[in-house]
């Protein structure tokens, strides 16, 4: 019976996730209330307040979540990542704009002074930067090809990746996402090019 109860609170918690999720795309989340959220699934929200005591408590859920289905248990390995999979994330958020719009505009808002999800972003960012500095020296060594460190093309690497998601959000029309990390994977090689394609690349 304990255990039952266990699931179907996973299961609500699972749900308020994905409606928390909806909504902040929709209204952003300083217009996202716990009230909405709790509307949707069906909840009062002092129901809700029983699986996230406050606000910032589910915004900080909502956001550990999505970096859960990113990476599919990747961080809990140093060599988890490779260009291709990285690519390949690429390629996956392409097909989930709403998903997409929901980080941008959470991680646009965490530049503030004292936004909750701020030390979120922070931490992620330093993670982030040191599993694409292990990408990179797993795919080219100590030096790329143009002589930079992987340490310091690590921040490049991920500034790339979200800030293609910002142009094509923007203009999806006019920026293809994936096509276009392919060609910077590309560019990364040099004049030589890669050994055969680039990750990613056909």
């Amino acid at each position: 019976m304990a255990r039952t109860r266990s699931a179907r609170s996973e299961e609500r918690r699972a749900e308020i996730l994905r409606a928390a999720l909806e909504v902040i795309a929709e209204r952003g989340y300083r217009g996202a209330s716990l009230g909405a959220v709790a509307e949707r699934v069906g909840l009062t929200q002092q129901g809700l307040l029983h699986y996230f005591p406050t606000k910032e408590a589910l915004l900080v859920a909502v956001l550990e979540e999505r970096d859960q289905w990113d990476t599919g248990g990747r961080r809990a390995s140093p060599d988890g990542w490779r260009l291709e999979l990285l690519a390949a994330l690429v390629e996956y958020n392409a097909m989930r704009p709403g998903i997409v719009q929901t980080f941008s505009a959470l991680l646009g808002e965490s530049v503030t002074d004292g936004h909750p999800a701020r030390p979120f972003f922070t931490r992620r960012y330093t993670q982030v930067r040191e599993e694409m500095t292990g990408v990179l020296r797993a795919e080219f060594g100590d030096r790329l090809p143009g002589g930079l460190t992987p340490e310091r093309a690590a921040p490049l690497l991920t500034a790339v990746m979200d800030g293609l998601q910002y142009q094509w959000l923007l203009d999806p029309d006019a920026v293809d996402m994936a096509a276009s990390f392919h060609d910077f994977v590309t560019l990364l090689y040099g004049p030589e090019g890669p050994s055969g394609d680039a990750p990613g690349v056909s």
